[in-house]
């Protein structure tokens, strides 16, 4: 199955953010700590150029606290700057605007020295669709003021925000790229629900997150769904899920789509645990 999800908001988003970019201090970028790389735009770098930049690792209680660490160094040898949170426990965000600080300090020193007063840090915060961005601007805010949902696509124009007297965000919509060169990264972003369910093939889709699981954690999935054998092909460990929680078509044949909605939707509510879909080491070439 070839994945991409690309409207046309998308497009038009990017080109209003290129536009705005000049009155932008830093760029706070927000992916996914389950698939931090898979959930990086690729055009990002394009887009903001040089302007300081901090990586939020978001929905970090939904990630492998051990490979988090992983990524955070791997993003600090890359001479980024990272901070892992929770948009919806509030979890690390109070370190957002000291952190925004750091960035800008000898920006900041210059202005004073010249006898500027520094005005309010102006932040761009972009991020894939469904990464959180919303939550985490009403949290930062103090009030809902960005809307939220457990669908991607639900910002879909450009707005001010502002955080106190230290910040002003740049809200923008969730932006993916034209198209995905990997398809792997699109696998990745369909099971843990960046792109939109009602385009996907969840049976093509669940069965890549039961290869996964079988990989990297097979006594998560074993435990799940009281399963004794994982060296059987991955299509017979779907169809014994499928038998297991009664999704049977007339004749006894497994009903694959309600299997593997499921499959992803307990991946999706942590039924399964905290769990991280790529690893540094996929990307050490």
């Amino acid at each position: 199955m070839q994945i991409q999800w690309f409207p046309g908001h998308m497009a038009k988003a990017r080109r209003e953010m290129t536009e705005k970019l000049k009155m932008i201090d830093v760029v706070f970028e927000l992916v996914d700590a389950r698939l931090p790389l898979s959930s990086r735009n690729p055009m990002i770098d394009q887009i903001v150029g040089q302007k300081p930049r901090l990586v939020l690792l978001n929905k970090a209680d939904m990630a492998d606290p051990f490979i988090t660490k992983e990524w955070e160094n791997f993003f600090a040898n890359q001479g980024l700057m990272t901070l892992t949170v929770n948009s919806k426990t509030g979890q690390g965000l109070e370190k957002i605007s000291s952190y925004a600080k750091e960035l800008m300090k000898d920006k900041r020193n210059k202005m004073i020295e010249k006898g500027i007063k520094p005005r309010a840090i102006r932040a761009l915060i972009l991020g894939i669709p469904n990464v959180g961005k919303s939550t985490l601007i009403n949290r930062l805010a103090k009030k809902k003021i960005a809307k939220t949902g457990d669908k991607p696509g639900i910002t879909q124009k450009q707005q001010w925000i502002k955080v106190g007297k230290e910040l002003e965000l740049l809200d923008t919509p969730g932006i993916l790229w034209p198209k995905f060169e990997d398809q792997t990264t699109g696998y990745r972003l369909a099971v843990t629900g960046a792109i939109k369910d009602d385009i996907l093939d969840f049976s093509d889709i669940a069965l890549f997150a039961i290869r996964y699981l079988i990989k990297v954690y097979p006594e998560r999935l074993s435990e799940r769904y009281h399963l004794d054998d994982l060296s059987v092909p991955p299509i017979e460990i779907f169809d014994e899920i499928g038998k297991k929680r009664g999704c049977l078509l007339r004749g006894g044949e497994v009903d694959y789509d309600k299997a593997a909605e499921i499959i992803l939707r307990e991946i999706r509510s942590e039924k399964l645990g905290p769990l991280t879909f790529e690893h540094p080491s996929d990307y050490q070439e």
